[in-house]
């Protein structure tokens, strides 16, 4: 059981760094430090968004419009440490 645990939480953090770099690459487009002509960095962009829009779109239809920020990302990033966390103390109680 702690082994299945201990490789979920390995997944999960695997998924939040995908996360954080998808959000990266979105911040290094909006401020035009790289510009969106980039193919490769525009693929790696494409690529992770359609991984992980089944996950974000149903926080985006929960939360309200904020205008040009969308904090989908952080309250995945957030469920994800939660879902660890519950995870952990299962398998070691």
């Amino acid at each position: 059981m702690i082994a299945l645990v201990q490789i979920l939480a390995m997944l999960a953090q695997a998924l939040s760094m995908i996360i954080i770099v998808w959000f990266v690459i979105g911040l290094l487009f909006a401020f035009n430090v790289v510009g969106r002509d980039n193919m490769f960095l525009m693929q790696v962009y494409t690529s992770i968004e359609s991984l992980l829009s089944p996950l974000l779109n149903p926080i985006r239809r929960i939360m309200p419009d904020t205008g040009a920020i969308d904090f989908s990302p952080m309250i995945l990033l957030l469920g994800i440490n939660a879902l660890i966390i519950i995870l952990q103390n299962l398998a070691y109680a």
